[in-house]
Protein backbone atom coordinates (compact mmCIF):
# COMPACT_ATOMS: atom_id res chain seq x y z
CA UNK A 1 0.00 0.00 0.00
CA UNK A 2 0.73 3.23 -0.81
CA UNK A 3 1.58 5.43 2.18
CA UNK A 4 -0.91 8.04 0.76
CA UNK A 5 -4.39 6.84 -1.26
CA UNK A 6 -4.29 8.84 -4.09
CA UNK A 7 -7.49 7.80 -4.88
CA UNK A 8 -9.01 8.77 -1.37
CA UNK A 9 -7.85 12.13 -1.63
CA UNK A 10 -8.55 13.13 -5.36
CA UNK A 11 -12.26 12.80 -4.58
CA UNK A 12 -11.77 15.62 -1.79
CA UNK A 13 -9.45 17.52 -4.57
CA UNK A 14 -11.94 16.76 -7.31
CA UNK A 15 -9.21 15.47 -9.22
CA UNK A 16 -7.02 18.96 -8.99
CA UNK A 17 -3.53 17.67 -9.35
CA UNK A 18 -2.27 21.27 -7.53
CA UNK A 19 -4.62 21.17 -5.08
CA UNK A 20 -3.64 17.45 -4.09
CA UNK A 21 -0.11 18.71 -3.51
CA UNK A 22 -0.72 22.01 -1.54
CA UNK A 23 -3.04 19.70 0.80
CA UNK A 24 -0.55 16.84 0.64
CA UNK A 25 2.70 19.89 1.75
CA UNK A 26 0.48 21.14 4.25
CA UNK A 27 0.25 17.69 5.84
CA UNK A 28 3.74 17.02 6.13
CA UNK A 29 4.24 20.60 7.55
CA UNK A 30 1.74 20.49 10.39
CA UNK A 31 2.12 16.89 11.41
CA UNK A 32 5.77 17.88 12.75
CA UNK A 33 4.27 20.18 14.74
CA UNK A 34 2.16 17.55 15.77
CA UNK A 35 4.83 14.88 16.01
CA UNK A 36 6.35 17.73 18.58
CA UNK A 37 3.76 18.40 20.60
CA UNK A 38 3.73 14.21 21.37
CA UNK A 39 7.55 14.52 22.61
CA UNK A 40 6.78 17.63 24.51
CA UNK A 41 4.18 16.50 26.09
CA UNK A 42 3.53 17.22 29.86
CA UNK A 43 0.41 15.21 30.44
CA UNK A 44 -2.24 12.46 28.95
CA UNK A 45 -3.96 15.18 27.61
CA UNK A 46 -1.69 16.76 26.12
CA UNK A 47 -0.79 13.38 24.52
CA UNK A 48 -4.09 12.30 23.33
CA UNK A 49 -4.99 15.92 21.64
CA UNK A 50 -1.63 15.60 19.72
CA UNK A 51 -1.97 11.91 18.07
CA UNK A 52 -5.78 12.67 17.67
CA UNK A 53 -5.14 16.19 15.69
CA UNK A 54 -2.43 13.88 13.97
CA UNK A 55 -4.89 11.42 13.28
CA UNK A 56 -7.60 13.68 11.57
CA UNK A 57 -4.88 15.47 9.32
CA UNK A 58 -3.85 11.60 8.41
CA UNK A 59 -7.45 10.51 7.58
CA UNK A 60 -8.70 13.65 5.75
CA UNK A 61 -5.13 12.96 2.80
CA UNK A 62 -5.90 9.17 3.18
CA UNK A 63 -1.78 8.54 4.95
CA UNK A 64 -3.79 5.55 6.69
CA UNK A 65 -0.70 4.07 8.20
CA UNK A 66 -0.06 6.96 9.73
CA UNK A 67 -3.73 7.90 11.01
CA UNK A 68 -3.65 4.24 12.73
CA UNK A 69 -0.41 4.82 14.41
CA UNK A 70 -1.35 7.87 15.84
CA UNK A 71 -5.03 6.33 16.63
CA UNK A 72 -3.16 3.36 18.52
CA UNK A 73 -1.16 6.42 20.38
CA UNK A 74 -3.88 8.32 21.55
CA UNK A 75 -5.78 5.25 22.82
CA UNK A 76 -3.13 4.41 25.11
CA UNK A 77 -3.64 4.40 28.99
CA UNK A 78 -2.29 7.49 31.16
CA UNK A 79 0.01 5.51 32.77
CA UNK A 80 2.08 3.70 29.98
CA UNK A 81 5.86 4.02 30.49
CA UNK A 82 7.84 6.68 29.60
CA UNK A 83 9.80 4.20 27.25
CA UNK A 84 6.51 2.59 25.47
CA UNK A 85 5.49 6.34 24.72
CA UNK A 86 9.02 6.76 22.76
CA UNK A 87 9.00 3.33 20.95
CA UNK A 88 5.19 4.65 19.24
CA UNK A 89 6.54 8.09 18.34
CA UNK A 90 9.35 6.40 16.70
CA UNK A 91 6.95 4.27 14.71
CA UNK A 92 4.79 7.12 14.23
CA UNK A 93 7.69 9.24 12.80
CA UNK A 94 8.87 6.41 10.50
CA UNK A 95 5.06 6.61 8.76
CA UNK A 96 5.67 10.06 8.65
CA UNK A 97 8.79 10.03 6.70
CA UNK A 98 7.58 7.46 4.38
CA UNK A 99 4.61 9.73 3.63
CA UNK A 100 6.78 12.64 3.51
CA UNK A 101 9.13 11.02 1.10
CA UNK A 102 6.32 9.74 -1.27
CA UNK A 103 4.33 13.22 -1.22
CA UNK A 104 8.28 14.69 -2.46
CA UNK A 105 8.41 11.87 -4.84
CA UNK A 106 4.93 13.23 -6.54
CA UNK A 107 6.80 15.83 -7.57
CA UNK A 108 8.94 13.67 -9.81
CA UNK A 109 6.38 11.38 -11.34
CA UNK A 110 7.49 8.45 -8.90
CA UNK A 111 4.74 8.93 -6.24
CA UNK A 112 1.90 7.89 -8.49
Amino acid sequence: DAPVDMAHLARYTLGDVALEREVLELFCTQSLSYLEQLRAATSHKNWSDAAHSLKGSARAVGAWRTARVAEHIEEQREDIPPEARGAQVDELEAALQEAAAFVAGLGDGNGK
